[in-house]
């Protein structure tokens, strides 16, 4: 696999891709994002990292600032824009109540989410999924952004978004964007 990471080293998905450069996700005000596991542009500690590199997929606790009046509905997206692939690989993807102000650690949590978040399905699967780079890759960023919308998020005809709505199409249909924020953290696979 080190191999395959190092003949990937020079592909990645890039930032100009990420949800948070989308002209339809722009927004006038900030929310300060931070977490208690882990600082702004920091290692994102190995409990919060894939299963597979030997984390728990234990989605970190996060906070924001409170949501401006008006806003419906806020966004959590969560990316990684070192992926050797198109787009950015989509870490997780929430709909969450304006009234929050945070999430517990491992409120994204596939079968037992924390009050007020309706996890979308993020490709194959729902819920928060950890870093994993390929070997030999190198650092990887991932991007927790979050977007105040101040109208509810709607797919197509339907008055909602469908539980399995693409991660694309949801960031497609966002729009109307009061505040945001981002927080990053890193992991490397070594």
């Amino acid at each position: 696999m080190a191999l395959l990471g190092k003949l990937l080293k020079n592909k990645r998905a890039g930032d100009e891709r990420l949800a948070w450069n989308a002209p339809n996700l722009a927004g006038p005000n900030t929310l300060e994002m931070s977490s208690p596991d882990f600082a702004h542009e920091t290692t994102i500690p190995t409990p919060h990292a894939g299963k597979r590199l030997g984390g728990k997929d234990l989605s970190p606790a996060l906070t924001w600032g409170t949501a401006p009046a008006g806003t419906a509905q806020l966004l959590l997206v969560i990316e990684d824009p070192d992926a050797p692939t198109t787009y950015p690989y989509n870490h997780g993807i929430a709909l969450l109540d304006p009234s929050l102000t945070g999430l517990p650690q491992g409120g994204l949590e596939a079968g037992t989410p924390a009050d007020g978040v309706r996890l979308l399905g993020s490709g194959s699967r729902r819920g928060y999924l950890g870093p994993a780079p390929i070997k030999g890759h190198g650092p990887h960023r991932y991007v927790f952004q979050l977007f105040a919308l101040g109208k509810p998020l709607t797919i197509g005809r339907s008055d909602t978004v469908p539980d399995t709505a693409r991660p694309r199409a949801v960031l497609a249909a966002a729009g109307n964007v009061l505040a945001r924020g981002r927080l990053d953290g890193f992991y490397e696979r070594v």
